[in-house]
């Protein structure tokens, strides 16, 4: 059986998602959940699009020790340079190269020739390839561009030191067979077809990624490159759950198999879906909420008989279980961290004393503390750790005519210094924002607002994600948890605006195949 490789790129590709900005911490916690689950690369990001970014990328690199991780550059010797300073702590470092090779792209974006598109090619992939062993070459647009100038520029990276070439369809543009035939006709055509990984990334513009990353597979690709979800740029990305079990489930057509453990599937999924705001639909394949639920009386009496009338995929395989978590206000702290890394927390003696202070007064208005409330429990902690202002205080009342007001207290998260002040609007959301946006100085815009209990029950937690919009038209996503909605709606929209802040410093940019 042919061993697959899995490339994820949910910290950069699929970063690009509108509203989605993971910072350094998330970036490391969805890492390492990443190498939990097996993932052989991780593209941590694009160190030259910002400080930020570089900072991701070098934090990303000196947490792991198994998967090997790699930074995005340009056919650019300071982007290679950038990649090479960020990746310098990493255990196993790649660097990933590319540049687009469709007419359209050469002639609109890149203004240049065909002979200039070579020699950057052969240029720079000779230059990654002092500072890294393993270099990958993408041809952006690939299953746009014209196929005899397509294998020429392949040739020309492999011929130049690249060991990956990755053949991206960038805009979500081909279908199963094209793709398919394409990889024949490298096969056919580059002679070192077999001593070269590779790798198909493939967008889901019409809905077939996943399709068209196994048809790569079936005709010689060695290497899957896709994110957590199949979040990513428009309609997002390849969903790496997605290929992994179709390769398990159908091991009769591909046989293939990968280091994916999908029993980590889900956990993966719902840490992915929570840090991006980006929530799982119910009808999504593997992980979705109906994915293992039966609404016909002739399924359900199927799958009471034997599950294999219905289900081709065992909750189990891929991590769903149905099993709360029994910790209540009685439980102690030795219970609550044992648990906690059976979760696969790591925290250090001053987080754990933070987070058990946290489960206390959970469960004091809670009957029983459920796995879901641990989750959200250390993703506030971790959020609020994050964030540049702190909400001290909160009233909101009614005044007069239908409007109301609000009074919020912040401090600062590096000083000592408080702000409070107070402002009226439509409903309690609105003047609380409006309240933050005068204390924060920022003028934003509330592009989207959804809350979503944790648990059932009515003493659930409420989780409440936020879109902001700044000035500049760049957007910013928030998280917020509470027992009261107003406190995690105003917790939210601290933390997007944590994150503009942060982010109008640094200065943002992205790119991607």
């Amino acid at each position: 059986m042919k061993k697959i490789q899995f490339f994820d790129t949910t910290l950069r590709d699929g970063e690009q998602t509108p509203g989605v900005n993971f910072d350094v911490k998330e970036k490391v916690q969805i890492a390492l959940q990443l190498e939990k689950l097996g993932v052989d690369v991780i593209e941590a990001g694009f160190p030259i699009a910002s400080l930020g970014d570089f900072e991701c990328v070098k934090s990303v690199a000196e947490a792991l020790t198994s998967s090997a991780v790699t930074g995005l550059a340009r056919c650019n010797r300071k982007d290679i340079d950038r990649v090479c300073e960020a990746l310098q702590h990493a255990q196993k470092p790649q660097i990933h190269v590319f540049l687009a090779t469709s007419d359209v792209h050469m002639m609109y974006k890149l203004k240049m020739s065909r002979a200039e598109v070579l020699k950057s090619i052969a240029e720079h992939v000779a230059y990654a390839k002092k500072y890294f062993d393993v270099v990958q070459f993408s041809p952006e647009d690939a299953t746009r561009t014209e196929r005899l100038f397509l294998i020429q520029a392949v040739q020309t990276a492999i011929d130049a030191g690249a060991s990956v070439i990755n053949i991206p369809d960038t805009v979500g543009y081909t279908n199963p067979t094209e793709f398919g035939q394409l990889f024949r006709d490298l096969k056919q055509h580059i002679p070192e077809f077999d001593d070269v990984i590779f790798s198909s990334h493939c967008h889901n513009d019409l809905g077939m990624a996943a399709a068209n990353s196994l048809a790569a597979i079936e005709n010689g690709a060695l290497r899957v490159e896709g994110a957590i979800n199949g979040i990513g740029e428009r309609a997002g990305n390849t969903a790496l759950e997605e290929v992994a079990v179709a390769l398990h489930i159908r091991k009769d057509i591909y046989a293939a198999e990968s280091h994916i453990k999908l029993d980590q599937i889900k956990s993966t999924s719902d840490l992915v879906s929570r840090l991006s705001g980006l929530p799982v639909p119910k009808n999504k394949a593997v992980i979705g909420g109906n994915a293992f639920a039966h609404e016909s009386g002739i399924h359900q009496d199927g799958v009471l008989k034997n599950p294999d009338t219905y289900e081709i995929i065992t909750p189990a395989l891929v991590g769903v279980e149905k099993n709360s978590l029994p910790l209540g206000k009685l439980s102690g702290r030795h219970a609550f961290t044992n648990r906690m890394e059976e979760l696969g927390y790591v925290l250090d003696e001053q987080e754990q004393k933070a987070a058990f202070k946290r489960f206390k007064a959970l469960a004091d208005v809670k009957k029983f503390v459920s796995e879901e409330d641990l989750h959200a429990l250390i993703l506030g902690q971790q959020n609020e750790a994050s964030e540049r202002f702190v909400l001290n205080h909160m009233q909101v009342q009614y005044v007069t005519g239908g409007i109301q007001g609000a009074v919020i207290r912040i401090s600062g998260k590096e000083s000592a210094d408080v702000q409070e002040d107070a402002a009226t609007g439509a409903g309690s959301i609105e003047a609380i924002y409006n309240t933050i946006d005068r204390l924060t100085g920022q003028r934003l815009t509330l592009v989207d607002y959804r809350i979503q209990a944790i648990t059932a029950g009515q003493d659930a937690q409420a989780e409440v994600h936020v879109v902001i919009e700044t000035e500049s038209g760049a957007n910013f996503h928030g998280i917020g948890i509470d027992h009261d909605v107003l406190t995690a709606s105003a917790k939210a929209y601290l933390h997007a605006s944590s994150k503009a802040k942060t982010a109008e410093e640094e200065g943002v940019a992205a790119h991607g195949l």
